[in-house]
C-alpha cells in the first residue's frame, strides 16, 4: 500500500487526492509540495477524498508481465488483466487502475459507470500489498461499446 493514496474498507473505500485552495485543481496521486497547475499562483494543498464512481474513458488488457517496480512472482504464470482509465467528473481528472478480479475487457465499454474498490496487488507469507481496482457499478450502464486498443 502506498501511504496516503487511499483510505477505508468496503463501501467506505476512497482514493485520496489533494486540492489546491487557489485554483481548485485536484491531483491524484496526491501532491503535497506545490500545485502542479502551471497557471496557478500557488495555494494551500488539502487532502480530499475522491469520488467513488466515474465513467470509463478508455481501457485495454495487459498481455505481458510489466517490469519492476511492479511486483509479480516470476515463478507463477502471467495472468492478463484489464487496465481501465476512469474519468471522475466532479474532480475533472482521469485515474488509471486495474479491473477487479473477474472483470475482463469483454465486460467493459467506454462511458460505463465503474466504482473503486480495494484490491490485492500481490501478497506473500508476511505482506499483502493493497491497491485500488475498478469494477462495473451496480446498475452502471451507459456509454457506447468500443473495441479496446
Amino acid at each position: 500500500m502506498v501511504a496516503g493514496w487511499f483510505t477505508g474498507e468496503g463501501d467506505a473505500f476512497r482514493l485520496l487526492g489533494t486540492r489546491c485552495s487557489a485554483c481548485l485543481s485536484v491531483f491524484f496521486p496526491r501532491e503535497d509540495g506545490h500545485c502542479r497547475n502551471p497557471g496557478c499562483p500557488g495555494g494551500e494543498l488539502e487532502e480530499v477524498p475522491l469520488s467513488r464512481r466515474g465513467r470509463i474513458w478508455s481501457y485495454t488488457d495487459t498481455r505481458y508481465r510489466p517490469p519492476s517496480p511492479y511486483v509479480s512472482d516470476p515463478e507463477l504464470p502471467w495472468v492478463p488483466y484489464a487496465l481501465i482509465a476512469v474519468e471522475l467528473e466532479a474532480e475533472r481528472i482521469v485515474v488509471l487502475g486495474q479491473a477487479a478480479a473477474g472483470v475482463t475487457v469483454a465486460d467493459l465499454a467506454v462511458g460505463m459507470e465503474v466504482e473503486v474498490v480495494p484490491g490485492v496487488l500481490s501478497e506473500d507469507a508476511e505482506t499483502t500489498w493493497t491497491t485500488w481496482k475498478w469494477r462495473p457499478a451496480a446498475g452502471g450502464h451507459g456509454g457506447r461499446r468500443r473495441a479496446a486498443t
